[in-house]
Protein backbone atom coordinates (compact mmCIF):
# COMPACT_ATOMS: atom_id res chain seq x y z
CA UNK A 1 0.00 0.00 0.00
CA UNK A 2 1.27 3.47 -0.84
CA UNK A 3 2.55 5.63 2.04
CA UNK A 4 -0.10 8.29 1.21
CA UNK A 5 -2.87 5.71 1.60
CA UNK A 6 -1.43 4.65 4.95
CA UNK A 7 -1.45 8.29 6.08
CA UNK A 8 -5.07 8.75 4.96
CA UNK A 9 -6.16 5.57 6.74
CA UNK A 10 -4.42 6.88 9.85
CA UNK A 11 -6.25 10.21 9.49
CA UNK A 12 -9.59 8.41 9.20
CA UNK A 13 -8.79 6.28 12.25
CA UNK A 14 -7.82 9.32 14.36
CA UNK A 15 -10.95 11.13 13.15
CA UNK A 16 -13.20 8.25 14.24
CA UNK A 17 -11.33 7.93 17.56
CA UNK A 18 -11.83 11.65 18.25
CA UNK A 19 -15.58 11.32 17.66
CA UNK A 20 -15.75 8.37 20.07
CA UNK A 21 -13.68 10.32 22.63
CA UNK A 22 -16.21 13.19 22.32
CA UNK A 23 -13.38 15.54 21.33
CA UNK A 24 -14.67 18.34 19.08
CA UNK A 25 -11.17 19.81 18.77
CA UNK A 26 -9.75 16.38 17.96
CA UNK A 27 -12.29 15.89 15.16
CA UNK A 28 -11.68 19.44 13.87
CA UNK A 29 -7.93 18.75 13.77
CA UNK A 30 -8.61 16.38 10.86
CA UNK A 31 -9.48 19.43 8.77
CA UNK A 32 -7.40 22.37 7.55
CA UNK A 33 -7.83 25.70 9.34
CA UNK A 34 -9.96 26.99 6.45
CA UNK A 35 -11.72 23.73 5.51
CA UNK A 36 -15.21 23.82 4.03
CA UNK A 37 -17.69 21.18 5.23
CA UNK A 38 -21.31 20.78 4.19
CA UNK A 39 -23.78 18.16 5.39
CA UNK A 40 -26.64 17.13 3.10
CA UNK A 41 -26.08 20.26 1.00
CA UNK A 42 -26.75 22.45 4.02
CA UNK A 43 -25.02 25.68 4.91
CA UNK A 44 -21.28 25.21 4.78
CA UNK A 45 -19.19 25.24 7.91
CA UNK A 46 -15.97 27.15 7.34
CA UNK A 47 -12.91 26.30 9.40
CA UNK A 48 -12.07 24.19 12.40
CA UNK A 49 -14.07 26.30 14.88
CA UNK A 50 -17.36 25.77 12.98
CA UNK A 51 -16.63 22.06 12.62
CA UNK A 52 -15.79 21.70 16.32
CA UNK A 53 -19.06 23.47 17.21
CA UNK A 54 -21.05 21.01 15.07
CA UNK A 55 -19.31 18.04 16.71
CA UNK A 56 -19.93 19.53 20.17
CA UNK A 57 -23.63 19.80 19.34
CA UNK A 58 -23.84 16.12 18.43
CA UNK A 59 -21.82 15.11 21.51
CA UNK A 60 -24.08 17.20 23.76
CA UNK A 61 -27.20 15.65 22.20
CA UNK A 62 -25.76 12.13 22.26
CA UNK A 63 -23.34 11.84 25.21
CA UNK A 64 -22.78 8.14 24.47
CA UNK A 65 -22.05 8.66 20.77
CA UNK A 66 -20.12 5.94 18.99
CA UNK A 67 -18.97 6.41 15.42
CA UNK A 68 -17.95 3.21 13.69
CA UNK A 69 -15.95 2.99 10.47
CA UNK A 70 -17.77 0.75 8.00
CA UNK A 71 -15.67 1.26 4.85
CA UNK A 72 -13.15 3.64 3.36
CA UNK A 73 -12.04 4.29 -0.19
CA UNK A 74 -8.94 6.26 -1.13
CA UNK A 75 -8.03 7.56 -4.57
CA UNK A 76 -5.16 10.01 -4.77
CA UNK A 77 -6.15 13.20 -2.94
CA UNK A 78 -9.70 12.02 -2.31
CA UNK A 79 -11.22 9.68 0.24
CA UNK A 80 -14.65 8.49 1.22
CA UNK A 81 -15.35 7.01 4.59
CA UNK A 82 -18.64 5.32 5.41
CA UNK A 83 -19.69 5.36 9.05
CA UNK A 84 -22.44 4.30 11.44
CA UNK A 85 -23.47 6.73 14.18
CA UNK A 86 -25.13 5.30 17.30
CA UNK A 87 -26.18 7.03 20.46
CA UNK A 88 -28.92 7.85 22.94
CA UNK A 89 -30.53 11.27 22.77
CA UNK A 90 -29.84 13.12 26.04
CA UNK A 91 -33.32 14.63 26.45
CA UNK A 92 -35.65 12.00 25.00
CA UNK A 93 -33.71 8.83 25.76
CA UNK A 94 -34.35 7.68 22.17
CA UNK A 95 -31.67 5.49 20.65
CA UNK A 96 -30.55 6.19 17.11
CA UNK A 97 -28.42 4.27 14.66
CA UNK A 98 -27.87 5.61 11.17
CA UNK A 99 -25.28 5.47 8.43
CA UNK A 100 -23.66 8.15 6.38
CA UNK A 101 -20.44 9.09 4.69
CA UNK A 102 -18.05 11.90 4.03
CA UNK A 103 -16.35 12.64 0.72
CA UNK A 104 -13.01 14.29 1.44
CA UNK A 105 -10.65 16.36 -0.67
CA UNK A 106 -7.25 16.09 0.99
CA UNK A 107 -4.05 18.09 1.27
CA UNK A 108 -0.61 16.47 1.09
CA UNK A 109 -0.26 16.37 4.92
CA UNK A 110 -2.98 14.80 4.76
CA UNK A 111 -5.75 16.96 6.17
CA UNK A 112 -9.28 17.50 4.91
CA UNK A 113 -9.54 20.59 2.70
CA UNK A 114 -13.22 20.10 1.89
CA UNK A 115 -15.87 17.61 2.85
CA UNK A 116 -19.33 16.72 1.67
CA UNK A 117 -21.16 14.74 4.35
CA UNK A 118 -24.30 12.72 3.75
CA UNK A 119 -26.82 10.84 5.87
CA UNK A 120 -30.54 10.04 5.66
CA UNK A 121 -31.99 12.96 7.64
CA UNK A 122 -35.54 11.61 7.33
CA UNK A 123 -34.56 8.27 8.89
CA UNK A 124 -32.66 10.11 11.64
CA UNK A 125 -35.69 12.29 12.46
CA UNK A 126 -38.02 9.27 12.46
CA UNK A 127 -35.77 7.50 14.95
CA UNK A 128 -35.75 10.56 17.22
CA UNK A 129 -39.54 10.89 17.16
CA UNK A 130 -40.74 7.29 17.11
CA UNK A 131 -42.87 5.99 19.92
CA UNK A 132 -41.20 3.40 22.17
Amino acid sequence: MAPKQDAVRDLISKHIDAWCAKSPDGVAASYTVDAVFSINRGEAMIGQADIAEMVKGFCDEFPDVVLTLDHSFIAGDHAVYVWTFTGTHAESGKKVSFQGWEEWELTDEPRVRSSLGWYDAEDYEQQLHKDP
